[in-house]
């Protein structure tokens, strides 16, 4: 999960703000210190620390905050927006050029994910209308133009090559005018990276640059690597300039140092986070949502937009019939955990669910691998059984529990689970009930 540790320290923090009636400097000037520790254990620069701390400080020790009925959530909102700020107030997308093709260079160090982000851009921008070209660049790296190539075939998107044998300043060029023949109107250029930064590397994406002008450049770094991919963001930019970041492996980043530094570093936004190995696995930065996941405030506008990309409308309009009728079945409940399972890998999803922090994740168990698991004790079941629960009984349980790959317990924890969703079902119109309720899905401990 993302910013995790982070996540729970802060919230630590604020609960013991909250739990006052009123606050004093001192209490404010203790939570602080909490904080600042917090951030620089997350490996946030050290500047961008200092900075932070002291503009919360000066805010959250006024007297309208003080002073107020509720102090503690005030500070929150506080930290809440300075965050914001920090990493950059709005959400930076594309300029696309009014005059096809837009030409946009990745360029980041070697491993950083920089041709599957090319894939997972390629296949964004296709969402949108557009229809791009990706250009293999890197003919240094063995297997690199390869390696594009099966990444433009997954998203289905052609890719522009002249082999191993042609310069890449040629290549670029050539790709440009390909793009403007095929009626391509977004051009992808896949660029060589480094182990680490050197001359070569530089002099060579100068010169693309130089060449076919391009209209954004797009530093790619791996967030897990903290501050060392601030320092590789600050020399590109002051090397070659660039126009934003794209972050990769957010997902598996614990801490959250790189996304909380690079903007005030740099002066250059994130404009993509990477989440995950499928070529659907790359979001729109946007710092109020990023600053409301951080604070364990959930992010309920990507959660909704992930849902309304992802969920079938005429599907989801029966399921209503169905629950009104009352007759929510099996078959329901599997159609459901697949749907869910489009949006992304579950405790991401879990992750956008506002007031569930990172220590009921680590209880709950909750995986796709549990969502697998459940697939198949449902399968295993017959048409009668998915449709009507009731008639499973100990010898149906024991065969169903060996033909899923699964055992018994397994089979009895879904049923029971389904059973209180279908309860829960039945509570619909009354919320007090739903909040009152102990529902947890299938597989939560």
């Amino acid at each position: 999960m993302a910013f995790e540790s982070l996540t729970s320290r802060l919230q630590e923090t604020f609960k013991r703000l909250r739990s006052k009636g009123k606050l004093t400097e001192a209490d404010v000037k203790s939570a602080m210190k909490e904080v600042k520790i917090a951030l620089l254990e997350a490996d946030v620069n050290y500047k961008v620390v200092k900075e932070f701390i002291a503009k919360v400080s000066g805010r959250a020790t006024g007297q309208d905050v003080l002073e107020s009925l509720t102090p503690g959530q005030q500070v929150i909102k506080i930290v809440m927006d300075e965050l914001v700020n920090v990493m950059g107030k709005t959400n930076s997308r594309i300029e696309f050029a009014d005059k096809p093709p837009t030409v946009i260079m990745l360029v980041g160090l070697q491993g950083c994910g920089k041709t599957t982000t090319c894939g997972k851009l390629a296949a964004m921008i296709k969402k949108q209308g557009k229809r791009p070209l990706l250009v293999a660049a890197d003919i240094y790296r063995p297997a690199a133009i390869k390696q594009l190539q099966v990444v433009g075939k997954n998203v289905n998107v052609p890719v522009f090559t002249m082999g191993g044998n042609v310069g890449t300043v040629d290549i670029c060029k050539s790709s440009v005018s390909e793009a403007l023949k095929e009626g391509r109107d977004v051009v992808i250029i896949d660029t060589a990276g480094r182990l680490q930064i050197d001359k070569n590397m530089m002099n060579e994406l100068k010169s693309i640059k130089g060449t076919v002008s391009p209209n954004e450049v797009l530093l790619v770094v791996d967030a897990m690597t903290g501050q060392d991919a601030v320092n590789v963001a600050q020399s590109f930019n002051e090397q070659i300039g660039i126009n934003g970041l794209i972050l990769t492996k957010l997902d598996g980043d614990t801490r959250g140092g790189a996304a909380l530094s690079i903007r005030a570093v740099t002066g250059k936004p994130i404009k993509f986070i990477g989440m995950g190995e499928k070529m659907d696995a790359l979001e729109p930065f946007h710092p109020d949502r990023m600053a409301s996941r951080i604070l364990g405030m959930g992010d309920m506008l990507s959660l909704i937009e992930k849902a309304q990309e992802n969920y079938d409308a005429e599907k989801a309009e029966k399921l209503q019939e169905k629950l009104l009728s009352q007759q929510f079945t099996l078959d329901d409940f599997l159609d459901q955990l697949q749907q869910i399972k489009k949006m992304g890998p579950i405790n991401q999803i879990m992750d956008m669910i506002p007031g569930v922090s990172p220590k009921q994740l680590a209880g709950a168990n909750v995986s796709d691998k549990d969502v697998s698991k459940i697939e198949a004790i449902i399968s295993s079941m017959t048409r009668d059984e998915r449709r009507d629960t009731g008639i499973i009984n100990g010898s149906r349980r024991k065969r169903i529990a060996v033909g899923s790959g699964t055992s018994i317990q397994d089979v009895n924890r879904l049923l029971k689970q389904f059973n209180e969703t279908k309860k829960l079902m039945k509570q619909f119109g009354n919320v007090d009930n739903i909040s009152k309720s102990k529902f947890r899905m299938p597989f939560m401990h």
